[in-house]
């Protein structure tokens, strides 16, 4: 079931990125502005981040075997629509951006779903191997644009209509909730209420916001960077944006591994004091052989272990029945943080010729979740020990 539910992410993730690896071409065949561009490849971002909310609600109560053929079945359609027609201008492709931002919203069907299966004390590496599924970005990034020149632009978006088809077909006849599974009683509008209720909704939350945000920043903006910073050819830029999340879709299931083993604090205190080293070297837009390289892949490891780390503390902290709508609201969040930067550095860009601020940017939020972990999120733990000791 693990393995099923990380195919069905990746394959989704990978419908969700399609428009990123192609973003620089259509910054040249439609003359967008750099905000423009920003834009079009945030919005698929945007709306499958808030989409989680209620599809995680929906996954706490009808399970995986359910959502996981659904949301498959209907990110086909706007994977359709912008292979076919939706890519002759702006409007078409932020219409078809729009509902793309469904296949993003796999992520909030697969936690849930696999942590039903799994002890407490296996759930930081169960869900850590899950979330590698996000590698479905870098299958974009590797394969869009060559897929495009060498048949058309169609072509990428044909073939992965194909797979989500076959995955939806093999998921809804092999997928199973697990046993003994907790199904709420409560209304999705109560059960989102009472979730927004929880500390350990917010405080998952804004740490998920940064840890996975700046993945989902760095691997939506990065080719636009490299191009725009480095005069690097659009396959070029590709192929280092799609180093770059493998690495942290590898360091994913280290983050939770960590965590079952040192406790998810440690781990993210070290994994956010990474983040900022690494954006303030990058500020100075270093030569990219060997510096930014290098600054560039550390915090791609760190923010790969952070992502790990944040949903091993929401399996540790949050109550049964209510994992699906916690990771609903945190994912929406760390989608929402992927959201924001691509905008920023684009229009800082614009204004003034330079991506310096906003990696200093990054680096003061590094640090100010640095901070709240060492507080704020250890005394929330530190508070659930004696409870769990008791029970």
């Amino acid at each position: 079931m693990l393995a099923l539910a990380t195919v069905g992410f990746a394959v989704n993730f990978w419908a969700w990125a399609l428009l990123s690896p192609l973003g620089p071409r259509f910054k040249d065949s439609l003359d967008l502005s750099s905000f423009e561009q920003s834009l079009l490849v945030a919005v698929p971002v945007v709306v499958g981040s808030l989409g989680r909310i209620p599809v995680g609600g929906l996954t706490d109560r009808f399970g995986g075997r359910v959502m996981f053929p659904l949301v498959s079945a209907v990110t086909i359609v706007p994977v359709l629509y912008l292979g076919l027609a939706g890519h002759s201008s702006l409007a078409a492709l932020l219409a078809g951006g729009f509902f793309l931002g469904i296949g993003g919203t796999a992520f909030a069907v697969g936690v849930p779903f696999v942590s039903a299966w799994f002890l407490p004390e296996r759930r930081g590496l169960a869900i850590g191997i899950f979330g590698a599924g996000m590698g479905g970005t870098a299958i974009s990034a590797l394969t869009t644009v060559k897929l495009v020149d060498a048949g058309g632009m169609a072509t990428p978006f044909w073939i992965i209509a194909a797979v989500l088809a076959a995955y939806a077909v093999t998921a809804a006849l092999v997928l199973r909730d697990a046993p003994g599974r907790a199904v709420p009683a409560e209304t999705l509008a109560r059960r989102l209420t009472d979730t927004f209720k929880l500390g350990i909704t917010w405080h998952a939350s804004a740490l998920y916001a940064v840890a996975f945000g700046g993945y989902v920043a760095f691997s939506v903006y990065l080719p636009t960077y490299l191009k725009t910073g480095y005069g690097l050819t659009q396959a070029d830029a590709a192929n280092r944006m799609a180093g770059f999340v493998l690495l942290a879709v590898a360091m994913r299931p280290v983050g939770g591994w960590l965590s079952d083993r040192v406790g998810p604090v440690r781990v993210l205190g070290a994994a956010l004091t990474v983040v900022l080293a690494g954006a303030l070297v990058q500020s100075f837009t270093p030569a990219l052989a060997p510096t930014g390289t290098l600054a560039f892949l550390a915090m791609a490891a760190a923010l790969g272990v952070g992502s790990g780390a944040v949903f091993a503390l929401v399996a540790l902290l949050s109550p049964a029945g209510k994992v699906g709508s916690v990771t609903g609201v945190v994912g929406a969040a760390g989608g929402l943080g992927g959201f924001l930067p691509p905008l920023v550095m684009g229009a800082l860009y614009g204004a003034y010729g330079s991506y310096a601020i906003g990696l200093v940017l990054l680096a003061v939020v590094a640090g100010a979740a640095l901070a709240f972990t060492g507080t704020g999120v250890r005394r929330a733990l530190t508070r659930r020990a004696p409870a769990a000791a008791t029970a």
